[in-house]
């Protein structure tokens, strides 16, 4: 093998070994299992979901607006993370690392934007979706920031 192959193929595996032992509990009260947002009037929830041009770089996992949002793994959150950058109401989120592995956590009012919080803690509650996109299934975005597939550490 030659050295470029060898170094993708060590970086690779240490990705996944830093991943593989992370496994998200619950993440919005009402739903304990993280349940995946499926087909409604505005598309899907799944990893890869088209995005008029582009695909889904993360997980919509079900949240009912106004639901307590918890932390799903131990975490330490680096900063607010804006989807949008334009302030409607739903344009408000964390980006945290679990587990060595860094996370944005989208449409929710977090509790507080930096510091640690426990697996389990309450992270912040989920924000009016319905007042941005009627008819959707409200739901919390989970995406990795390096926009691997985050669903089988998100999935209990």
């Amino acid at each position: 093998m030659h050295a470029a192959g060898f170094l993708i193929t060590a970086l690779l595996a240490a990705v996944i070994t830093v991943s593989a032992g992370l496994q998200f509990g619950q993440i919005c009260s009402g739903n304990p299992t993280n349940s995946i947002r499926g087909w409604d009037l505005k598309g899907a929830g799944h990893f890869g979901a088209p995005r008029r041009s582009k695909t889904h770089k993360g997980v919509d996992v079900v949240c009912a607006d106004g639901s307590t949002v918890y932390a799903p793994a131990d975490l330490t959150i680096t900063r607010r993370s804006r989807p949008y950058g334009n302030n409607v109401a739903i344009d408000n989120g964390i980006l945290f690392t679990a587990g060595g592995v860094c996370f944005k956590l989208w449409y929710i009012e977090p509790v507080k934007i930096s510091g640690t919080v426990q697996k389990g803690q309450r992270l912040g509650t989920m924000l009016n979706m319905q007042s941005v996109y009627p008819g959707i299934t409200s739901h919390v975005h989970v995406e990795r920031c390096d926009k691997a597939d985050p669903t089988a550490i998100v999935s209990i």
